[in-house]
């Protein structure tokens, strides 16, 4: 069992503390009540009923540890990804930058555990960090490489699937969950999982290239399967109860609604293509929507917009109606 993760410079963040006094007095807070004056008398506008004090809100701790192994360290304090990444780090004294992705509930690079923008109040996270870095050359024999790339939400985009018998696949010391750091010497620190299937979409067929991966850090033991003893409550979480990280606006827990909605879905497709003016803002409004969660290929993507684009237009022919009764 690993124990609470601590330092020597310990912060509110990684580690639970428990006050047992009263809230500090703050200078200047107008909360307090006002001194009288004038021998006691009490102010001209004492007769205002008093603002009720809202009750504080419940402080949300999650657990985390580093998919290879680690102390188990204790996380609060964040609204979004990017915050989250950073309290990780802070926690482990650890540079943000050497953190790929994130999974609940598993060490493994699992793609379908991937932590997105919303997160059960009882889940577990797993940080996966940089591990070693891979040059190959790669050719492009074939339009298509057979990858599904997704990103981090804090600049990093990875490999999320591999197409079985595509060029990929064929390529060896490439994986999944490999961070895409180069092409041909070109960074792409920073860029989104469809700025960097884009790059590869213009390779030319038939050309060679260098792509250069840093795969996830693995332990020694990521072969072997959980424990299946009854020691512990071995409860992981329904994620009924969900904090959800949005780009813009507060974190909000809400209760998710585990049936899949297809109503929903298409309304809320149609609507983000509604306001898209190109297919680069419908791609981002698809990804930073719910549906993010689905995994939508990037040619998915780009097949959703062209009905879209084709429906907005008018160039969709109204199909006639079928009356033959049977």
């Amino acid at each position: 069992m690993h124990k609470i993760f601590s330092k020597k410079k310990q912060n509110s963040d990684n580690i639970a503390k428990h006050s047992s006094g009263g809230e500090a007095t703050r200078p200047n807070d107008t909360s307090a009540p006002a001194n009288e004056v004038n021998g006691g008398s009490k102010s001209s506008r004492s007769s205002e009923a008093p603002v009720p004090s809202q009750p504080p809100r419940p402080r949300l701790v999650f657990h985390c540890q580093q998919a290879h192994g680690s102390p188990t360290g204790i996380i609060s304090g964040f609204t979004n990804v990017k915050e989250l990444y950073q309290k990780i780090a802070d926690c482990y004294d650890i540079p943000v930058e050497e953190i790929l992705f994130c999974t609940l509930n598993t060490h493994k690079a699992d793609m379908n555990k991937l932590l997105g923008g919303q997160i059960g109040l009882e889940d577990f996270i797993f940080a996966h960090i940089k591990g070693r870095p891979k040059e190959v050359e790669v050719t492009k024999s074939e339009d298509a490489l057979g990858l599904t790339i997704t990103d981090n939400g804090a600049g990093y985009a990875f490999i999320k699937r591999i197409k079985e018998g595509s060029i990929m696949d064929n390529v060896a010391f490439i994986s999944v969950g490999d961070h895409i750091e180069k092409i041909d010497g070109e960074s792409l620190i920073g860029c989104r999982h469809f700025e960097v299937a884009k790059k590869l979409k213009e390779i030319p067929k038939g050309a060679t290239f260098v792509l250069r991966v840093v795969e996830p850090l693995k332990s020694g033991f990521s072969n072997i399967g959980p424990s299946s003893g009854k020691k512990g409550s071995g409860k992981m979480g329904t994620g009924k109860e969900t904090l959800r990280l949005r780009s813009k606006g507060p974190a909000t827990v809400e209760i998710m609604n585990c049936v899949w909605d297809v109503k929903y879905t298409a309304q809320t497709i149609w609507e983000i293509g509604s306001r898209s003016e190109n297919p680069h803002e419908f791609t981002v409004g698809m990804d930073e929507s719910d549906l993010k969660e689905f995994g939508f290929t990037d040619d998915f993507i780009f097949d959703l917009w062209g009905a879209i684009s084709d429906a907005k237009s008018g160039r969709l022919k109204k199909v006639q109606e079928f009356t033959e009764q049977f």
